[in-house]
């Protein structure tokens, strides 16, 4: 596995702020903050609830720094970065290209009509395409270079390539597919103020089709390279647990040797991966906005679908579970599996699970001097297996779509079970793109997709000999802390 370096141990620097994020709530008199994810209650010393007297903190001095990184390490916070940050005048920005000219010319027109990124130096990675001239031509103009590999080697070395040959302190990766928006990079640099920073990414949107396609519509509300309108930290076994590397800026001091070459696939994932192992912050700022030419051929679309699903197994094998398709905690899985299968008993029994579980978690919230919050509890219980519920709905049409096809082959119970979860699911995640696709071509694609991924997931761990890709996972410790 290829390493990262360490992160330094630099406090955030004067006139940095944040912020508590959307969803946030206070509690106990201001005494606790509950949010982030995973879900967890923040208890806040007197000193601290003193320094975070309304909705935003400004670093000052090393205890308003503490407070701001525990605050952004917790999720219950986003950033307003401020403080010396690179300049666009230390950016290089590294295109990985294999056999896409137009594409790189067009790329690099939004940069030099950005008067943000007119200057940057812009390396272009050749990935032995078949008429290097044409790509060369493409990429003519001042401060753009060329660099060539005679074959293939895939876009993790690519990358790493143009990472070696930059010297600037920030590195921006933008696939040739891509067109960023004006702002983009004056929105991303000054994240670079905190100096534990790895790397910060944008939203990815779709630019607009030239000829739509079946898909176009789906993949504009949906695309699994759009990663929603919230800001947060890029964690494993999160909400939000990678970004894709079509754009990502980057300190260059922090990813070491880059990209895990031998990776063909999800080497993005991996990348963020090794550098929340090693202590590094990545973040997601939608603020920042680059768009990408979505593919609108339905057999391309679903392609490059199965292969993202072949990308688990090679991520299992560096990072266990951490890529497990299913995270549910063991008892909402148990309150779930009596539910579902013992009849009104096994509702008694679900019921008796929650209300246990319930209790241990009132316990656990229970601060000095304070009553056990039951009603807390119980709402944060409720919640947690109703999500249970829709993950396990999901994997059961996704991740491990081939078991339910099974089960629904010898048992009429399963069939409808899995038709009305597969029609359940469609029509939850429909319904807030409803105004741009409509149910049936949503729910057609959406089970399309479904079925793409889950078979590049199973004839990846199949080839692997490695089922750690489909196995679930309990949540990562969450709950009160301190």
């Amino acid at each position: 596995m290829t390493a990262v370096p360490a992160p330094p141990q630099e406090r955030l620097p004067d006139g940095y702020a944040v912020r508590l994020a959307p969803g946030t709530r206070r509690r106990e008199d201001g005494a606790a903050l509950l949010g982030g994810s995973p879900l967890r209650l923040l208890r806040l010393a007197p000193r601290a609830r003193d320094l975070l007297a309304g909705d935003r903190l400004t670093v000052t001095g090393p205890a308003t720094a503490a407070l701001a990184a525990r605050l952004l390490d917790t999720g219950v916070a986003v950033p307003e970065p401020a403080g010396p940050a690179p300049g666009p005048d230390d950016v290089t920005v590294v295109v990985p290209v294999r056999d896409r000219a137009a594409g790189v010319a067009r790329l690099l027109g939004a940069l030099r009509a950005d008067p943000a990124t007119a200057g940057v130096r812009v390396l272009v990675v050749d990935d032995g395409s078949a008429d290097p001239a044409a790509l060369a031509a493409a990429a003519s103009g001042i401060g753009v270079e060329v660099l060539r590999h005679d074959r293939s080697r895939g876009p993790a070395a690519a990358r790493n390539t143009g990472l070696r040959a930059a010297t600037t302190a920030a590195v921006a990766f933008l696939d040739s597919d891509c067109v960023p928006e004006p702002g983009w990079l004056e929105v991303l640099l000054p994240h670079l103020a905190d100096p534990r920073l790895a790397v910060v990414a944008p939203r990815v949107t779709a630019l607009p089709a030239a000829r739509a396609g079946w898909v176009t519509a789906y993949e504009t509300a949906v695309s699994a390279l759009d990663m929603g309108p919230s800001p947060a930290p890029v964690v494993p076994l999160t909400g939000l647990s990678y970004v894709p590397s079509a754009a990502l800026l980057a300190r260059r001091a922090a990813l070491g040797d880059g990209f895990d070459a031998g990776m063909r696939v999800a080497e993005d994932v991996d990348l963020v991966w090794r550098l929340a192992g090693a202590g590094w912050r990545v973040r997601y700022d939608p603020a920042a906005r680059v768009a990408h030419d979505h593919p609108t051929s339905t057999a391309a679309w679903l392609w490059r679908r199965a292969l993202y699903g072949t990308g688990a197994a090679p991520l299992a094998a560096r990072h266990g579970s951490a890529v497990a398709p299913v995270v549910v905690s063991p008892w909402s899985a148990a309150a779930l599996a009596l539910a579902a299968g013992g009849g009104r008993p096994g509702r008694v029994l679900a019921a008796g699970t929650l209300a246990v579980a319930t209790a241990r978690l009132a316990a656990r919230l229970a601060g000095p001097g304070r009553p056990a919050p039951h009603g807390l509890a119980a709402a944060l219980v409720l919640r947690g297996t109703v999500a249970a519920a829709r993950t396990l709905a999901r994997a059961a049409t996704r991740h491990h779509w081939p078991l339910t096809a099974a089960a629904a082959v010898v048992s009429r119970r399963a069939r409808r079970a899995a038709a009305a979860v597969a029609v359940a699911d469609a029509v939850l995640a429909w319904w807030p793109h409803r105004a741009d696709v409509g149910p049936v071509r949503f729910a057609a694609a959406r089970r399309l997709e479904d079925l793409a991924y889950g078979a590049g997931l199973w004839a990846g761990a199949l080839r692997a000999g490695d089922p750690r890709a489909l196995l679930p996972a309990r949540p990562p410790p969450g709950g009160p802390a301190r």
